[in-house]
């Protein structure tokens, strides 16, 4: 799975609080700009800023100049609501949609983005870069994930009202919260409140 230094990017509750979310994996981060279905009403990627905008917050690292067209930020979303379904059938323990899992492989066939060492010593990526570069690396994570050693820790959020999706990545395996900071305190909060209730 792609990965780098950073770890999580930067939500906000609908309170507007903001907190950190690792979803663990390049292609889970990808499920945070929104989705088919309920999830359309968070939709993020409209213009080809908007794919560029989500690439500086994701583990890509350096951040890739690339040269998105709005044809690519149409791919972009049709790969993440392909991926969204998929992934959900999978935590479900369901079958892969067939037309879902072929969207995700055909992006998975296309030229990625390359590394390279710079003059530096540092990591850059080879270009010139396009979205369809940034997409086949998207999907590539996806099979990574979907068929790797940890495609049986990929989970939702156990809250209630909560539907972000991480691949939990801790060595005991059993995370449970899109973020501490967040549902888990949430969660923490609650049953405080219950408890402090029934010994009144």
């Amino acid at each position: 799975m792609a990965s780098s230094a950073t770890k999580g990017m930067t939500l906000r509750s609908h309170t507007g609080v903001a907190y950190r979310f690792d979803p663990g994996a390049l292609c889970l981060e990808l499920l945070t700009t929104g989705g088919p279905g309920p999830y359309r009403r968070y939709e993020v990627l409209h213009e080809p800023a908007d794919l560029a905008a989500w690439t500086s917050r994701s583990r890509l690292t350096p951040t890739p100049a690339l040269e998105i067209s709005r044809a690519e930020v149409v791919d972009a979303r049709r790969l993440r609501d392909a991926l969204f379904r998929v992934v959900l059938a999978h935590t479900r323990g369901e079958p892969h949609p067939p037309a879902d899992r072929q969207t995700i492989n055909e992006a998975a066939a296309r030229p990625a983005l390359a590394p390279a060492i710079a003059p530096s010593g540092k990591r850059q990526w080879t270009g010139p870069l396009s979205g369809t570069h940034l997409l086949a690396t998207v999907a590539r994570d996806a099979v990574e994930l979907l068929t790797g050693p940890f495609t049986d820790r990929i989970r939702t959020c156990a809250a209630e009202d909560c539907h972000l999706i991480y691949v939990d990545t801790s060595r005991p395996g059993r995370r449970r919260w899109c973020s501490m900071e967040h549902c888990g305190n949430r969660h923490k909060v609650r049953a405080l409140r219950t408890r402090q209730s029934e010994d009144e």
